[in-house]
């Protein structure tokens, strides 16, 4: 668990728990030990079981964690978390860790969903950088969870010209140009492009990669004839699970959707606690994996 999750955790926990569990420490006698188990209420791509778990951890170290692999396909009704530990510590943390978890398996299994629409096709899918602010990281591995790729991760690791940059370097050409000149040769430098000209002014400055942005599907097929596979293709722009299969069949290389992570609705889950007992740690949970 890298030092920014954990950062991510006390944070939620801070927000959601504060100075404690005020309606827990009234009801809950503080040597109550107990079982909880996260249920799936509808088929799912589970995805920051890790994540959740660590919440349980952060707020008592005594909870042991039962969680299945982030990628695992769900139906509804599956268990994919058993957690045992002080009862208190186990209400405490109980809806900082389904948020995590409801907002990545959301995502993992909206992306399961679009790669299925691309099944058979040479299309990879792609993520963007509209995602929640501090949630990046976990939100590309859950679209990875989900069987999608990462596209650059912030602004430090790849070069992207946009509208913009052309328009404050004095053209597409010359941006492109100057991106070259930073770039190492292990990384690419990709163009947004709307039309045939700039895809020629782009290919001729040494881009390595053509974004072809918010092109409708004609467009799309008439910008990969044109580039011919000189370089890689991405389309961008207005994709939704319903038109990935007719982007598919322009011929792109990628497609890549904002909505992976600013649209995935979060799934359903819920936590049971399913025993409370007296007995002391180790749990019977612990050395199962």
């Amino acid at each position: 668990m890298d030092l920014l999750t954990r950062r991510l955790i006390d944070l939620a926990l801070e927000e959601d728990v504060g100075s404690s569990d005020v309606t827990s420490v009234a009801c809950v006698p503080a040597d109550a030990n107990g079982r909880a188990t996260v249920v799936a209420k509808q088929p799912l791509v589970l995805a920051g079981g890790e994540v959740a778990a660590e919440v349980f951890r952060r707020v008592d170290a005594r909870c042991v964690v039962r969680v299945d692999a982030d990628g695992a396909a769900l139906d509804a009704g599956a268990r994919p978390m058993v957690v045992e530990g002080p009862l208190r510590a186990l209400l405490a943390a109980e809806r900082t860790a389904l948020n995590f978890l409801m907002r990545l398996c959301g995502i993992a299994t909206f992306v399961r969903q679009c790669n299925t629409a691309l099944a058979g096709t040479k299309t990879r899918l792609l993520d963007t950088r509209k995602t929640t602010p501090g949630l990046r990281s976990l939100e590309k591995a859950a679209v990875r969870s989900g069987g999608g790729m990462n596209h650059r991760h912030a602004l430090f690791d790849g070069f992207l010209v946009k509208d913009n940059h052309a328009a404050a370097a004095g053209s597409l050409g010359e941006a492109v140009r100057r991106c070259k000149r930073a770039a190492h040769p292990l990384v690419k430098v990709e163009a947004e492009v709307h039309t045939h000209a700039q895809i020629d002014e782009a290919l001729a400055a040494g881009a390595d990669m053509l974004l072809l942005d918010n092109l409708d599907d004609a467009a799309l097929v008439a910008a990969v004839r044109h580039v011919a596979g000189r370089v890689s293709t991405e389309a961008s722009g207005d994709m939704t699970l319903l038109r990935l299969p007719r982007v598919a069949k322009t011929g792109v290389d990628f497609v890549s959707m904002g909505a992976l992570t600013h649209s995935a609705p979060a799934a359903d889950l819920s936590l049971v606690i399913d025993v409370i007992f007296p007995h002391l740690f180790p749990s019977p949970l612990a050395g199962k994996g």
